[in-house]
């Protein structure tokens, strides 16, 4: 595969640029094993719609044909468990978990490398990815099988990294 450069423009990064050296997709580390691509998570509702309503052009169309989202405010009700389960950025950067390749966090890093992009990074977000797997657990030992109304807010927080909580 060739390299390509994206360079990106958007409210939170100007002209970034990064490096695309993977096909769309493929090649993830062995460890890191989603279970759903970026666009189906768009698509069932992530973040109260609000997280990546400036940045489209970044990312391929259709990944929005179908997305939840909302561009005046974040929306609980946009996100497939109907509640919110978010913390604010400023939580995030308190934290540390915020670097500054990838100033939206977690998820627009799953994104740049789902599209392709392998960076110093992956690691770390890989590690905090697994770390997350606790609450799959909790879920199989607090709720019953398929009663997706048990613990929503647990269940939208593992739908943001990810994890499909509606086969637990």
């Amino acid at each position: 595969m060739e390299t390509r450069r994206v360079i990106v423009n958007d409210l939170m990064q100007q002209d970034y640029v990064y490096l695309v050296t993977e096909p769309v997709g493929e090649n993830f580390d062995p460890s890191f094993e989603p279970d759903l691509t970026p666009a189906e998570m768009l698509e069932l509702g992530v973040f109260g719609g609000k997280y990546m309503t400036d940045c489209r052009d970044e990312y391929p169309a259709d990944w929005f044909a179908n997305a939840r989202l909302c561009h005046e405010r974040h929306d609980p009700t946009l996100n497939l468990f109907g509640v919110n389960a978010s913390q604010p950025l400023s939580v995030w950067r308190k934290k540390g978990w915020i670097w500054e390749e990838d100033p939206r966090g977690w998820f627009q890093w799953y994104c740049r490398y789902y599209m392709g992009r392998r960076s110093e990074d992956d690691e770390r977000q890989i590690k905090r990815w697994r770390a997350v797997r606790r609450h799959v657990a909790q879920l199989k030992k607090h709720c019953r099988p398929g009663d997706l109304r048990c613990r929503p807010r647990q269940r939208q927080a593992l739908l943001h990294w990810a994890y499909d909580s509606r086969n637990i």
